[in-house]
């Protein structure tokens, strides 16, 4: 059943017939009620509960989306959205009783608000085998397929596009080896469709996107960035900060992965490697990111059994 997990999600469903739940059309638990006997169709129903921890809120254009597998196919079990406090809202939804005894795996995706596609997008986050509970991971291969535990990442502090490159070194950040030709300092596996990964500076006044890539030994979505100097630049991802200057000393460097198309303007929940602190070695030394796949968001969805 892993054909439909990746890019090919959207042949998989074409002319299946798919059981969607719209944020119009969902039904939620109340504690006044109870959930109904039957969905309107007079079949029985069982109550799912999903409960995440590092989960973050979206964008105002996006929503979280969860999908019982049921004979490979998906059934939507609701939309909701995530709070400051990173609890999911609504957390309770009423499926069908027959698609939570037969449904093999719990995928939840990022949806648009405005959404024609009945299916899932490809922005699969969290999945988990499912048998009454699934317990929800990154790493599952109908998520991201990969826990970034083998991430590896360094990079330099240079200023390739300027001329002043020895006095203002500190003001650009590239992820690349010069002494390997250059050559690439990522080592990163490759994504699934529905995500791309983005480089951050980290300081005081909040997190500045180096721009998005999907390969480690290519240039990236804004090359050397808005804030460049006029000479070229390696292709490799990074950016410099020279015009208006920016010491990037004490700030943080993170490499994210990110939804495509982006929830929002800062970065994700899933951020495979990170240096607290950017030191002051000098141009072109290495400085080492830390990997912590402990990161990534994680949850599980269980229907609640009275």
């Amino acid at each position: 059943m892993t054909s439909w997990m990746f890019g090919a999600v959207k042949m998989k469903w074409l002319g299946v017939p798919v059981v969607v739940c719209l944020l119009s059309g969902c039904q939620t638990m109340t504690t006044d009620d109870g959930p109904p006997d039957d969905m309107g169709n007079g079949a029985p129903t069982a109550r799912l509960q999903v409960d995440f921890t590092g989960l973050e809120s979206l964008g105002d254009n996006f929503v979280y989306e969860g999908w019982l597998i049921v004979d490979g196919s998906p059934v939507s079990t609701g939309r909701f959205s995530v709070n400051d406090d990173g609890n999911a809202a609504p957390a309770e939804f009423v499926v069908d009783q027959a698609d939570a005894d037969e449904a093999t795996t719990f995928v939840l995706t990022i949806e648009p608000v405005d959404d024609a596609d009945p299916g899932p997008a490809d922005t699969h986050v969290l999945a988990g085998d499912f048998d009454g509970r699934a317990d929800l991971t990154i790493g599952h291969a109908a998520a991201l397929g990969d826990d970034f535990a083998a991430a590896v990442g360094s990079f330099i502090l240079n200023t390739p596009s300027s001329a002043d490159t020895d006095d203002d070194f500190d003001q650009g950040i590239w992820w690349l080896d010069p002494a390997a030709g250059p050559g690439p300092t990522l080592t990163l596996p490759t994504l699934p469709a529905g995500w791309v990964y983005e480089g951050w500076v980290v300081g005081a006044d909040g997190p500045i996107s180096t721009g998005r890539f999907s390969m480690a030994s290519e240039v990236d979505s804004d090359a050397a960035g808005a804030t460049a100097g006029p000479d070229d630049t390696p292709p490799f991802p990074g950016q410099d900060f020279v015009d208006p200057p920016v010491s990037l000393i004490d700030f943080t460097a993170v490499i994210s992965v990110e939804p495509d198309p982006d929830d929002g303007d800062g970065p994700f929940a899933i951020k495979p490697l990170v240096d607290m602190t950017i030191e002051d070695v000098g141009i072109g030394v290495l400085q080492t990111m830390e990997t912590v796949p402990e990161n990534a968001p994680t949850g599980t969805a269980t229907i609640v059994v009275e």
